[in-house]
């Protein structure tokens, strides 16, 4: 049975806490304080954190370490960050006493529920890759148009942070991940359009096993009932869906917005060249028909709006190049966290000699269908690195041995530019693309790719910044 929107309002009188004190948990304290300013609080927090949080002097703000089966129990409502996955044993084993665990998502879908529980003009964009470009060239478009629009979400600024802006926008453009979109129908709001990119592998080690992360995906379209969704008909997961709530309208197939090779169609008219559009790889290319498809679901005159792509500003860390020297370039792929995202970046270069850098935190995907891809076409190398790069290594070793491609094992990332450099002999791309989470030497992608740009001679401060974050 779907619940009715819960507001902040709502934990009036409840015993609430909140699991995580990153970004998402800030924002969601301080949400909470401008609705309930008297509300006690307990804020279940790391070691190194509570420094942090105590600098507040919220006297209504009770510090705790330890977040055990026990003590989440003790709470009628826990909001978590994406990052803690509701399926660990200490979650699992309070919510079946009682404890609802909610995210921030949650909490701002609720507030900003409608009639028949619609949040409207939202547009959530989710899909295991191309999701942070497409919410970003959506707002670019919409933007485009006059419109005053949002751009929040996964895509690095929290929607609570946007509770109550000034002056409303038009529209809200959404990224987000498979640890969001569950939150969403959780909330128990619809947003007025969904939007599905694609559904691979991926956070196997967050939600448990690889149905289990397809289901979650999914529930932004299944139980969140958009009163609109927009979805890849080239997709298999997505081919099948049954939606019985929602208005489906598909991309990716002849009677709508494609691709035909690198040309834009609407149906049998052709619309443009996409190939000197700002947008790295065919994969977000071919995205930008699911832009257009929102676009024309909220009336818009798409047709007119698609050449506005050309003015948009790719996003860091996805297929970024940073530069050239000599005549080796380097581009950052950090935010590369599957082998899927990994052969989608290699197939961005055309002719020239790669070396690829693959490899960071083992979360237990499967790397067969890599290395299968690497016995038909290859890079010039390939660099493995991180916890599952002897893993990866192996796979490739059988290729390697016939002379497909070079392979090496890197200690660290600036050794594995160094043996990248070294297998290009002064031409080609080094392309970090990890197909993998940095956890571990890093903190994030972001951090990874950093160091990236360092390591290779670049200013990380030039390449950071996100364009367009918040409303304009």
């Amino acid at each position: 049975m779907r619940t009715s929107p819960l507001s902040i309002a709502q934990l009036d009188g409840c015993n609430v806490a909140l699991w995580g004190w990153g970004r998402e948990g800030r924002a969601a304290y301080r949400a909470i304080r401008s609705r309930l300013p008297g509300l006690p609080l307990t804020l279940l927090c790391s070691d190194d954190e509570v420094a942090d949080a105590r600098a507040l002097g919220d006297v209504g703000l009770a510090i705790e370490t330890q977040a055990s089966a026990a003590r989440l129990s003790a709470f009628d409502v826990v909001v978590k960050s994406p990052g803690i996955s509701p399926y660990r044993d200490e979650a699992v084993a309070a919510a079946g006493q009682g404890t609802r665990f909610i995210g921030g998502t949650a909490l701002w879908f609720g507030e900003c529920a409608g009639a028949e529980g619609i949040a409207v003009n939202t547009i959530c964009v989710t899909g295991t890759k191309g999701k942070s470009t497409t919410t970003a060239l959506l707002a670019h478009l919409l933007r485009a148009t006059g419109h005053r629009t949002a751009l929040a979400g996964n895509i690095g600024l929290p929607l609570l942070e946007l509770l109550d802006p000034p002056q409303p926008p038009d529209y809200w453009a959404i990224e987000l991940s498979s640890y969001q979109t569950g939150d969403v129908a959780d909330s128990g709001a619809r947003p007025e359009i969904a939007v599905a990119l694609n559904v691979f592998p991926e956070h196997l080690d967050w939600h448990g096993s690889q149905a289990r992360y397809v289901a979650d995906k999914l529930r932004l379209l299944t139980d969140a009932r958009p009163r609109i969704a927009v979805l890849n008909a080239n997709d298999p997961q997505l081919a099948k869906l049954e939606l019985p709530d929602s208005e489906v309208r598909w991309f990716g197939q002849e009677d709508g917005w494609h691709l035909r090779g690198d040309a834009l169609h609407r149906g049998d008219g052709f619309i443009m060249d996409t190939t000197p559009l700002p947008l790295p790889g065919r994969h977000n290319r071919g995205n930008l028909c699911a832009v257009l498809t929102v676009l024309e679901a909220l009336g818009l005159d798409a047709a007119g709006l698609a050449s506005q792509a050309a003015g948009f500003r790719p996003l860091p860390h996805r297929l970024q190049m940073l530069g050239t020297r000599g005549a080796v370039s380097y581009v950052n792929d950090s935010i590369s966290t599957t082998p899927h995202a990994s052969l989608a970046a290699l197939e961005c270069f055309g002719a020239r000699d790669i070396a690829l850098l693959v490899g960071g935190h083992d979360r237990g995907l499967d790397w067969s269908e890599f290395a299968t891809a690497m016995t038909r076409h290859a890079p010039a190398a390939i660099i493995t690195m991180g916890a599952n790069g002897p893993h990866i290594h192996e796979l490739l070793v059988p290729s390697a041995e016939k002379g497909r491609f070079q392979l090496a094992a890197a200690t660290d990332l600036a050794d594995a530019i160094r043996r990248a450099e070294n297998a290009l002999a002064g031409e080609g791309v080094v392309l970090l693309s990890p197909g993998a989470p940095s956890f571990g030497p890093y903190r994030d992608y972001v951090e990874r790719g950093r160091h990236f740009a360092a390591l290779a001679g670049f200013d990380p401060d030039m390449i950071s910044a996100i364009p367009g974050l918040g409303i304009a």
